[in-house]
């Protein structure tokens, strides 16, 4: 019989609705029975892409023996981690300051009233490699909850402490320079691998933000040592095995220092940031690899992760048919089958498929070869390759489709449709491609209709139903992304959407006397603590992404207040930049933008207009990290924006407006001299 998950929308918890155990989802019902029974609390967070936590359902919620023991002994919640990141990184704090590690599943043990006073992550169904067996673990701590309150007590103080202490705002009192800048970039610059790219070793994630704040200093102090570690690690990427050869998009990170092994699951925010990110290495260097890198991940993501309502779904399973990676590996049979010998050879040889594979006996498609090198081995022209190897793809494509495929996690986040949003309209403008500029647009369309409710935006979203309350980093990601929007169609209800979110963001998420933004709106549910993630993780914090959407708006606006928030927000976090760089990297973006003079550009003219789009190209095809661009069909009076106030035709002509703080150079009408004024 169904347990109370089966109401739920989240895949994951979905996956959970027939385990023996009796699961609550997060909720005053499970608490309150909680309380009622003097009841210990067990809490299990995961997410449906998370292998461990498949085992860990398979291995213990599966079991009878193991649910009867828990549902004996304590009230059991599942949480899905993306829908309720508050609760997760309350907890996720506790467990690495209880045990010196995270992870997921992770396992929290609680009192009634929500304090943790035991956490792990994953446990097996019996004593394994140091790991004690999780029927031991429940009752020993069922145990200790009865006899050993005192300490129980003890230990849940200190732990609320700490984590009211981890969330509180240590503002600096010393400037925000470009020195800071500076010391990150060279606190950084030790962990790179100068052989494959990436920072660390094994395992390599592909850390978008940073090497979005190594471009940009690279942008500002033309040292040419950041654009070269940009260069090495997504050319690596690129040609690795994390990248899918044949589908497009990333895996999520690489078991190996080569960027060949990877976990296989797919994430819609990991492709949305890499998408965006191989965009401006593009605008950066011409590399066609890297457009071509942008074109291929767009294109999975339309064709695999696009919900007909308009939607981006969430992520797809590392595992298929029970193991992991099953769907992307190859043999060379399998290969030669496929294709036939002839162009089987060529592919085999292109993908570095061998007989003895390079995962468990199977081939992970990978190119660790230039193809001038795979075209003199094979005897042909590189031209040639090039064409051999685009039919061998799209037939090992739709050979592969014939597969049992993935799990595919359908729920609709708000946050990274936002990250999502924002790589199709910054593609579509810069690669002058209006098909994703209408991807886009319909996919904003959808956030503002399908995931708002009376004037608040929602978290999540699946098969029409929408639910929680939005956090930071939904409201932040969505205005920063509607600037985007924005800048790619010049349509003015996407500039007064985003100056709306921006108002409702500052209204529910800051605190005025703590001088920071929360994560939670000052109308959510009363938690241990009110959390501040401040890490940029694997996707930007709420408080980095707030200042620097603020921080665009207030260029497009003139707001002052705007950029005031988002200069007391840096200063709270000032002391980690250069202490600890690698988790505040878009911090970092952001502080280069505060610190730079953004430049303000506006085209004037008809958008059908060859003069316009001539003009348009050579903004869009530059990498200008700090611009914000404006634009209209006609003059414009009494605009909400002063980039526009007064801004005309030159002589009847299609005109380009270069600026500074809204003081402009002479406009101009000619490709040629808005190219100098930008270059110079």
């Amino acid at each position: 019989m169904p347990n109370r998950l089966a109401g739920e929308t989240s895949p994951y918890l979905l996956q959970h609705k027939d385990n023996p155990v009796d699961w609550y989802p997060w909720g005053d019902e499970a608490f309150a029975r909680a309380r009622a029974e003097n009841k210990p609390v067990f809490l299990s967070i995961g997410y449906s892409s998370c292998h461990w936590c498949h085992v860990m359902e398979r291995e213990s919620f599966e079991n009878p023996e193991i649910a009867t023991l828990m549902n004996q002994l304590f009230v059991n919640i599942k949480v899905d981690r993306e829908e309720r990141p508050d609760v997760d990184s309350i907890y996720m704090a506790a467990v690495q300051a209880m045990t010196g590690r995270g992870g997921w599943p992770m396992s929290m043990f609680l009192t009634p009233d929500g304090k943790p006073f035991f956490a792990g992550t994953y446990f097996p169904p019996e004593d394994r490699g140091g790991m004690p067996a999780f029927p031991h673990v429940l009752q020993a701590l069922a145990d200790a909850y009865k006899s050993k309150q005192d300490e129980i007590l003890t230990t849940t103080q200190r732990v609320v402490e700490y984590l009211r202490d981890q969330s509180a705002a240590r503002a600096a009192v010393e400037p925000l320079t470009r020195d800071l800048l500076g010391a990150a970039y060279r606190a950084l610059l030790p962990g790179f691998d100068p052989e494959h790219g990436g920072i660390g070793g094994a395992p390599k994630f592909p850390q978008a933000m940073t090497y979005e704040f190594l471009l940009r200093h690279w942008h500002a102090s033309r040292d040419p040592q950041p654009l070269h570690i940009v260069d090495l690690t997504l050319q690596r990427m690129a040609l690795g095995g994390i990248y899918d050869q044949l589908g497009g998009g990333f895996h999520r990170y690489s078991t190996d220092a080569l960027w060949l092994v990877p976990h296989f699951e797919k994430m819609l925010y990991d492709n949305a940031q890499l998408a965006s990110l191989y965009l401006h290495a593009y605008q950066a260097t011409g590399n066609q690899l890297y457009r071509r890198t942008v074109e291929e991940t767009l294109a999975y993501v339309e064709r695999e992760m696009l919900d007909p309502a308009g939607g981006f779904y969430s992520a797809q399973d590392a595992d298929s048919e029970g193991e992991e990676g099953k769907f992307f590996v190859w043999t060379k049979l399998e290969i030669d089958l496929a294709l036939g010998p002839e162009l089987g050879r060529i592919a085999r040889s292109y993908y570095n498929v061998t007989e003895a594979g390079n995962f468990e006996s199977r081939n992970i498609l990978w190119r660790p070869r230039e193809d001038e090198a795979v075209a003199t081995e094979l005897g042909c022209s590189v031209d040639e390759l090039r064409a051999a190897i685009a039919t061998a793809r799209e037939k090992l494509l739709a050979e592969r489709s014939k597969r049992v495929a993935p799990g595919r996690d359908d729920k609709v986040l708000t946050s990274w449709n936002a990250l999502m949003l924002r790589a199709f309209a910054e593609a579509g403008a810069a690669l002058d491609t209006p098909h994703y500029t209408d991807i886009a647009r319909r996919n904003a369309e959808f956030l503002l209709s399908s995931l708002v409710r009376d004037g608040r935006l929602l978290r999540t979203w699946k098969d029409g139903r929408a639910k929680l309350n939005a956090y930071l980093e939904d409201y932040a990601y969505l205005i920063e992304a509607l600037l985007a929007l924005y800048e790619a169609t010049f349509e003015q209800r996407w500039l007064d959407e985003a100056a709306r979110l921006a108002a409702s963001m500052i209204d529910l998420f800051w605190d005025e006397t703590a001088a920071v933004f929360y994560d939670t709106g000052r109308d959510h549910e009363q938690l241990v603590v009110r959390p501040r993630d401040i890490f940029d993780n694997a996707t930007p914090s709420g408080g980095s992404a707030a200042a620097f959407a603020l921080l665009r708006l207030a260029a497009f606006t003139g707001d002052p207040d705007l950029e005031r928030y988002a200069a007391t927000s840096l200063r709270s976090v000032r002391d980690y930049l250069t202490q600890m760089p690698s988790g505040f990297t878009h911090w970092l973006c952001a502080l280069d933008f505060l610190l730079s003079t953004p430049e303000e550009i506006v085209i004037i003219g008809r958008r059908d207009d060859p003069a316009t789009r001539a003009l348009l190209a050579i903004v869009r095809g530059r990498y200008l990290p700090n611009k914000v661009l404006a634009g209209s069909d006609a003059p414009v009076r009494n605009t909400a924006s002063p980039l526009l106030e007064g801004r005309g035709l030159v002589d009847g002509q299609p005109a380009a407006y270069v600026c500074e703080h809204y003081v402009c150079q002479q406009p101009v009408t000619e490709p040629q001299a808005l190219a100098q004024q930008l270059d110079g």
